[in-house]
């Protein structure tokens, strides 16, 4: 009965372009990160109606927020561009000629 006398939803609407906060790199790139996550006026919208209480459901919310703003600018390492290994490469034709070999043992023989 909780549910209908007691309102503890709360919305966290965080306008990208007003923080002074964050500098314009950040912004664009919290904007790339989040993008399905920002509304048409540039709001980041969250909302918490997990807990019972609305100060708990505050402190959940900021706590999303706060964890999907560091995520949200961290730095991607760049992708170093690695050969094959010898090895490997020499062990697939080793398995491929040993699967081919079983395979031609199923056929049968050829008369001359």
């Amino acid at each position: 009965q909780n549910v209908n006398k007691v309102e503890t939803k709360v919305t966290l609407a965080f306008r990208l372009d007003d923080s002074t906060a964050l500098t314009d790199l950040e912004k664009s790139r919290i904007r790339r990160k989040l993008a399905n996550r920002i509304n048409k006026e540039g709001h980041l919208v969250l909302q918490c109606d997990v807990h019972r209480t609305q100060i708990a459901n505050r402190e959940e919310v900021v706590n999303r927020f706060a964890a999907m703003l560091v995520e949200a600018l961290k730095v991607q390492r760049r992708r170093r561009p690695t050969r094959v290994p010898k090895g490997a490469k020499e062990d697939r034709l080793k398995n491929k000629k040993q699967r081919s070999a079983v395979k031609k043992m199923r056929n049968k023989p050829v008369d001359y």
